[in-house]
Parts: C-alpha cells; structure tokens; sequence
C-alpha cells in the first residue's frame, strides 16, 4: 500500500479492510478524492475536522463555507454535503426500519407463506438475516426445480456475503401442497448447513410452505 499515491491509501485501505476499519479523516478523504500540490487529501480531511470541531460541525456547515477551505472547492464541498445528507437518511431510514423479525419457522410462514403459495412452479428462495434475526432481504435461488446442481453453496452465500448477512434461511414452496421433504431437499439442506458452519453464515432452518402449512427442516432433525 506504501506504493499507492497519498491520496489512494485510504481507498486501498476500505478495499482490504472494509470501510468500518477507517478514521473519520480516511472517510472523508475518500469522498474528498484528491489533494493539493503540498497537502494530500488525508491531510486536507485532518485540517477539515481539526478546524470545524469535528465531524458534527462538519456536517452542519454550507457548501459555501466548505469550499473556503485550504484544497476544497465547490466540486467536493457539495460531496461532502451530500454525503452527509445520504447519510442522515440512512439514520432515518434504519430508525423506521420495519422488516420482520424471524424467531422460527412460524415466523418464516407467517411472513412468506401466502406469496408462496400462489406460486404455480417450486421456488427456492435465501432469506438474508441481520444480527437481530431481522429479514432484510429474500433472493430467488433457483426457479421451476430444486437440485443439488441448481441450489449450490455458491448461489447461495454469494448474495449472503454480497450482504453481510449474519445468518439465513432456505424456503421453498411444494405447488402441489404437499409437506413432505424429499430426499433431495433433505441432502440440499446439510449440504447448505456445512457450508454456512464453513462461512460463519448459519444456516438457521430450511423451511418448504404447503397448502395447509409449513415444514420445518430444522424441527424434523435435519440441521443438527
């Protein structure tokens, strides 16, 4: 990283790490891009925080007052302000955060079943999980048939890790309503299972919604 320019390292940094690892002033270098003739956008993001007061300040200050500053302009300054506005309603958008808290197959049939069910070919679907069991996201795995060869570990945790997701779920619908897992939904689900203890993703239960109910995986034994 030492033979990146200045004004990349942080940028390199949020690549290899993540940009939950970087200080305010790396952020908003990053967002800054580019520095001056002396100072790199790293020092001009330490200038900026140093003297407004921090990144409270910096967020309530106008794009005029912004773009004063030594190695700034019009062009960042409006970046940072809208950076700033994205992220207050980020806030706000996580504060009326609404998604379903999954507690157990009941849950899981309760909030998907009827859609489900309407469905006239098998879908598999991944529900993706947070850290509070919260559902933030349902994907299509495979559409029309579940095999081995279709519901694939890789099709799977991809858009889980994709998400950061904590955990999953595997759901699928029987268009002939039937609750009975077949051999081949049983041997999908440990293949799933192994996979996630690999990943640090668990599989938390792979749940198949009938006409009449639902089938939990997890309940019958097959995810121990």
């Amino acid at each position: 990283m030492k033979q990146w320019p200045a004004d990349d390292r942080p940028r390199e940094k949020c690549i290899q790490q993540g940009a939950e690892t970087l200080s305010n002033a790396e952020l908003l270098a990053i967002l800054i891009r580019s520095g001056t003739a002396k100072y790199s956008a790293l020092d001009i993001s330490k200038q900026l925080l140093a003297d407004n007061g921090g990144l409270l300040q910096l967020g309530l200050m106008t794009t005029g007052a912004l773009s004063k500053h030594h190695g700034m302009g019009p062009a960042k300054a409006t970046t940072l302000a809208a950076a700033f506005q994205l992220g207050a309603r980020y806030h706000e958008a996580m504060l009326s955060n609404d998604t379903p808290v999954i507690t157990g197959p009941e849950s899981v049939a309760n909030v998907y079943g009827e859609r489900m069910r309407l469905l006239r070919k098998e879908v598999c679907k991944v529900i993706l999980l947070n850290r509070a069991h919260r559902a933030f996201r349902d994907i299509n795995v495979s559409i029309g048939s579940i095999s081995a060869s279709i519901v694939h570990p890789r099709e799977v945790f991809k858009p889980a890790i994709d998400h950061l997701a904590s955990a999953i779920i595997l759901m699928h619908n029987h268009p002939s309503g039937e609750l009975k897992a077949s051999r081949q939904d049983i041997e999908i689900t440990k293949t799933i299972h192994r996979a996630g203890e690999i990943l640090d993703i668990p599989l938390l239960d792979h749940v198949i919604i009938g006409h009449s109910g639902y089938l939990s995986l997890r309940e019958q034994g097959h995810l121990e």
